[in-house]
């Protein structure tokens, strides 16, 4: 049976980021970056972060401490990704390094119990968490547009970290199977076997024969913001941390998870959100054909893991259980409708 620890940084996922003293990240940030001023903690899965606000000119930053378990090389990939997107496409809306005193992207620092820890300093977008603004198919349209142009841009982008693996990586969703023996309800549990079983039998054979690169690997509506002044443009691409190398279409299998309806037509909402992307990075009939399978099994990996998670660490529960009810509900909702059906309309909708 396949647990957790059959994940290649269980640690990261299994063992809540220690807490730091806030007086030493203070004066981190005021020895490596010169900022003085204002910090409010953020909330994180994984890392330490940090919003500070520059008493001298009211300017705001991101800085993430890595969690002790992450390696060096793994947040590197991260680094060099938003470095690489800056120079590839600098209209994307995605977070800038900002360089340490000495010029360094990154520095490693120890807060004193002997784990050392990455430390970056990120540029901080304004904007309006995409959950808190009303929605509109427009506002979808242009996120599947931006996702397509973010991995139009990544596609020219390589790092060794890319090929580790890791627990969000959709490629290895039947790596979570094990997890499934911790959902009380049998009926859900049975459903959620079934999806690893299409993904196993269908998705998985072809994924391996198709074109793989850098992806973000977390588009979901937690790590979007929109402009408050027009809601329907998407404002910020956030959070990096799971990026991964894999098939392209993950991406949008992950993206579409989080845009699944509930109710008697859950593709509703799928599909322009698939023929949007299409019209700017085209899909293969080869990448259409998986890509429902991919969505139910990216939605497992999200009540799986979150779950397993919450279990074990109750007070960051609110926080890794925000999506579960929701994914339970998506999940029952694509079973109704099936992979046929659902490969039928997204080829119908592409003109495949």
């Amino acid at each position: 049976m396949t647990t957790a620890t059959d994940f290649a940084d269980a640690q990261v996922l299994s063992e809540a980021s220690p807490a730091l003293d806030g007086d030493w990240v203070r004066e981190l940030a005021r020895e490596h970056y010169g900022i003085e001023g204002e910090m409010k903690p953020l909330t994180g899965e994984r890392d330490r972060n940090y919003r500070l606000e520059r008493a001298a000119d009211g300017a705001r930053f991101m800085l993430k401490i890595s969690h002790p378990a992450e390696t060096a090389l793994v947040a590197d990939f991260q680094t060099q990704a938003l470095l690489h997107l800056a120079a590839a496409d600098p209209g994307l809306p995605v977070q800038r390094i900002v360089p340490t005193r000495d010029g360094a992207a990154s520095l490693t620092c120890d807060p004193g119990d002997g784990l050392p820890r990455v430390v970056r300093l990120f540029s901080y977008l304004p904007g309006l968490p995409l959950p808190e603004a009303p929605r509109t198919p427009t506002q979808q349209q242009n996120l599947a547009r931006m996702l397509a142009r973010l991995d139009v841009a990544l596609a020219g982008f390589d790092h060794p970290a890319g090929e580790l693996p890791l627990p969000w990586d959709l490629q290895r969703a039947d790596s979570v199977r094990g997890l499934l023996a911790h959902i009380a309800e049998p009926e859900r549990r049975a459903l959620a076997a079934a999806a690893l079983d299409r993904f196993e039998r269908d998705a998985k054979p072809v994924l391996r024969t198709l074109p793989a690169q850098p992806i973000h690997n977390d588009f979901n509506i937690y790590n979007l913001l929109v402009d408050p002044a027009d809601t329907d443009r998407i404002a910020a691409i956030l959070d990096f941390g799971d990026m991964v190398r894999a098939p392209c279409i993950n991406d949008l299998a992950v993206a579409a998870a989080y845009q699944a309806g509930t109710g008697d037509d859950p593709l509703a909402a799928i599909v322009p959100l698939v023929a949007a992307y299409h019209a700017v990075r085209p899909l293969s009939p080869a990448e259409a054909g998986v890509l429902f399978d991919l969505i139910a099994a990216r939605l497992v990996m999200v009540v799986a893991i979150s779950g397993w998670r919450a279990a074990r660490y109750p007070e960051n529960a609110p926080y890794l259980l925000r999506n579960n009810p929701l994914s339970w509900a998506r999940l029952q909702a694509c079973e109704r409708v099936g992979s046929a059906a659902a490969t039928a309309a997204f080829r119908r909708a592409l003109n495949l």
